[in-house]
């Protein structure tokens, strides 16, 4: 039986309310915004929150969190002795090797996976995602490795996925699957989710699912050197491993990513390290104020997340137990419980609805969207887009709430074979003016919640497609349709 996490009032464990609401409130005001957060103090929740229709219960994509998860893989791995970190990478797939590899990548060990100290210039996971035959291995073991091993920091998500398949194949299973009775199943984490490449191989670096809780969990078992309910759940040499300094980093800009790099972790200032994925997916440990904080976000400047903590949390931390501050305890509780994405402010209704009710634009597909029609009703609006997936409907509430759907359409470019799926998405929407009607589609499993604006003039339809966040440059896509009559 997995140890249940105990709530507390932040003032138990040394965090005064208020410090945790000005920590929210610089949350909110970032573009995109937090989706959830949980703070953990000596072991217990000081205080937790998801921002409606993100949930308790819904798993978030972790993008390069999950690389963290990874590293652990390789760490238990270590220990069953199935590997060293000082194996050479060409050890364990010869069957897709290059006939005469270079140098370089001969000399390329695990630990360089791991400390994203491969020898390359570039990330390449674009070489991956571009193999016509999906082996993602035999593509990374084919791009060129211009600087020897250990010579120089370059982010890598492709080594990352390496390292997963180098556990598949020494396990013998997928790495979610490795994870389940060594992690997973006593951190009492149920049924994580990890995409996977063409080959069935976990994405690695990317593709894992986890609710906030089970990040607060990985980050408090990663503070308590291993342990976890009196077990020793990952070898406390390895976490110590992991967590220290293998990389110089300090040519990037940003101070939380110059601090050094571990193996699949971030070092950061103050002393913490963290686990971190694109958007603002954060597993935040802070050993020398014994807390963990896990976020989940969609927004566009991660240092920012951090410079709040840094700024608001940190300094408030201090060793007592402090007195009860009630009123400060509820207007933090009440904060907390009334978390949301605001949806598209405006009318429910216009006076034009009747008559465009029902109207099916037809625009030239260029970009993937060939129709779009929309149907008023009370309460709400469907939506149809049709792309090269099909036609995708979705039912839109327009009275403040957020309406639950499934939906094969996507979201952002595919990274892995399952982000391809069906998946839940949460729609709301208001007439801005009489002639524009604005939706949000939240894909409440992912940082990912466009706003779609539908603008009619006479017959035709402006469709502008407005991301909150990105994998490039944030822009809108627009597209024009036609009253087929």
């Amino acid at each position: 039986m997995a140890q249940e996490l105990v709530r507390t009032s932040p003032e138990a464990v040394g965090i005064p309310s208020g410090a945790i609401e000005a920590l929210v409130a610089r949350l909110e005001a970032r573009e995109g915004g937090a989706h959830s957060l949980m703070l953990l103090r000596h072991g217990r929740v000081a205080a937790e929150g998801w921002w409606a229709p993100y949930g308790a219960q819904r798993a978030h994509m972790l993008f390069s969190l999950s690389k963290s998860f990874t590293s652990t893989a390789v760490g238990l791995a270590v220990h069953e002795g199935r590997l060293s970190v000082d194996d050479p990478i060409l050890s364990f797939f010869p069957e897709v090797a290059p006939p005469e590899p270079g140098e370089h990548l001969a000399a390329m060990r695990v630990r360089h996976l791991l400390s994203m100290n491969t020898g390359h210039s570039a990330d390449t996971i674009d070489a991956l995602l571009a193999r016509a035959d999906g082996d993602w291995r035999r593509a990374f073991l084919s791009c060129p490795v211009t600087h020897a091993p250990g010579s120089l920091f370059c982010y890598n998500s492709g080594a990352s996925y390496m390292l997963s398949a180098i556990v598949q194949r020494l396990a013998g299973q997928r790495v979610v699957d490795y994870l389940g009775p060594r992690l997973f199943e006593p951190l009492g984490i149920p049924a994580p989710r990890w995409d996977t490449c063409p080959q069935g191989i976990d994405a690695g670096g990317w593709g894992l699912y986890l609710r906030t809780e089970d990040i607060a969990r990985f980050g408090q078992l990663y503070l308590q050197r291993g342990r976890w309910g009196g077990a020793q759940i990952v070898p406390e040499a390895w976490v110590a491993e992991a967590t220290s300094f293998h990389s110089d980093n300090s040519m990037r800009e940003t101070p939380d990513w110059r601090q050094g790099y571990g193996y699949q972790f971030w070092l950061c200032r103050h002393g913490a390290y963290r686990g971190d994925g694109a958007h603002g997916q954060f597993c935040l440990v802070l050993p020398a104020q014994d807390a963990v904080l896990a976020l989940t976000s969609g927004v566009r400047d991660l240092q920012a997340v951090l410079d709040a903590v840094w700024e608001e949390l940190l300094p408030a931390m201090g060793p007592a137990t402090l007195p009860e501050d009630r009123a400060a305890r509820g207007a933090l509780a009440a904060r907390l419980a009334g978390l949301r994405i605001s949806p598209p402010a405006g009318a429910a209704h216009s006076p034009l609805e009747e008559a465009l009710s029902g109207r099916r634009y037809r625009c030239d597909g260029a970009g993937g969207i060939a129709s779009v029609a929309l149907a008023f009703a009370p309460g709400g609006a469907t939506v149809e887009l049709e792309d090269p997936l099909g036609v995708h409907r979705l039912e839109v509430a327009t009275d403040g709430t957020w309406r639950e759907n499934r939906t094969g359409m996507a979201f952002a470019p595919a990274r892995s074979v399952r982000e391809r799926e069906e998946r839940p998405v949460a729609c709301a929407g208001a007439w801005e003016d009489e002639r524009t009607f604005a939706c949000t589609l939240c894909f409440a499993e992912t940082p990912f919640h466009p706003t779609a604006r539908f603008r009619y003039e006479g017959d035709e339809l402006r469709l502008s497609l407005h991301p909150n966040v990105g994998y490039d440059a944030v822009a809108a896509q627009v597209y024009v349709g036609r009253w087929a009559r």
